[in-house]
């Protein structure tokens, strides 16, 4: 039998992952600032996903409970440790610009109990920042935490315009990043320009993977381009594939070159297909292209 408990979604950093917590009986709602424990200590956050029953399984980590919904005096003690958050972060960069290191400073918050400082920032390379600790430590008199982040995250908090002109989706809604290689722009037919698939954090473009699934099914039984097929027993190539008009081009070695709907390939005619091999066939294509309905 399936374990589930109730949960909230609660979010400890702008756009971070959603992090979840059982109830603690309190009347909790979306939008509330709440009280928790997270890996830094006593922590604060914000509830972005309401009450609702969860697969401990699909979890994944052991539940805490949320401590309590934040109070009058919580919410003065948060404003004011914003603030010195605020402080920490504009000196946080200057100490960096003093001690001359590669590193962004991109975010910084205090926890609720001002037990420790936690200050995010990215770098491509690695980074001593010993003496930093001790100094930003000197300054604000608590344990300091330097949390590096990779540079789709440093998105989250830098924020900005993707190339297709809206903001960018890890900036305001995307908390979680998947995997995006090569395989995706391949897949979907896309030119391999990587000025035109790489986002401004200099990494594959996340929206490759939004339709991905959708041309995997499209093009399911379908042969690559470049790929040799049998056509009424002649060998041929595949010259092109288009998802929309639904068609394979094939050029034969008699020199014809003939469009087949995609339903020729799911219509039981067993075409053989040897993927990647068409190197021995002539592509000087003059031919007229015929519809392939014979």
């Amino acid at each position: 039998m399936e374990l589930t408990a109730e949960v909230y979604g609660v979010e400890l950093i702008p756009m971070g992952p959603i992090i979840y917590y059982t109830e603690n009986g309190e009347d909790i709602k979306v939008n509330d600032t709440v009280i928790v424990i997270s890996e830094f200590g006593l922590d604060y956050g914000v509830v972005r996903i309401g009450k609702r029953q969860m697969s401990i399984d699909d979890i994944g980590y052991d539940l805490k409970p949320i401590i309590r919904k934040a109070t009058e005096e919580d919410l003065e003690t948060i404003e004011k440790n914003k603030e010195i958050a605020k402080r920490a972060f504009e000196v946080t960069k200057q100490l960096v610009k003093k001690h001359g290191l590669n590193m962004k400073v991109l975010h910084s918050k205090m926890m609720v109990d001002g037990s420790r400082l936690v200050i995010y920032f990215s770098s491509k390379n690695r980074v001593d920042f010993r003496e930093l600790v001790k100094d930003i430590a000197k300054e604000f008199k608590t344990r300091i935490e330097l949390r590096q982040v990779g540079a789709r995250d440093e998105m989250k908090f830098i924020k900005g315009l993707g190339l297709c002109g809206k903001k960018s989706c890890c900036s305001y809604w995307l908390r979680s990043f998947d995997s995006i290689t090569l395989k995706h722009a391949k897949r979907q037919q896309m030119m391999i320009n990587t000025a035109k698939i790489t986002g401004p954090c200099g990494r594959l473009l996340c929206c490759l993977k939004f339709e991905y699934d959708f041309y995997i099914d499209a093009l399911k039984n379908i042969p690559d381009e470049g790929s040799m097929i049998k056509y009424n027993g002649k060998d041929a190539k595949v010259i092109t594939v288009n998802v929309f008009l639904k068609k394979v081009t094939i050029y034969t070695k008699d020199g014809e070159t003939i469009a087949l709907p995609f339903e020729y390939f799911r219509g039981g005619n067993n075409v053989e297909i040897a993927h990647g091999s068409g190197n021995n066939i002539d592509l000087d294509i003059t031919g007229n292209v015929s519809n392939g309905e014979e």
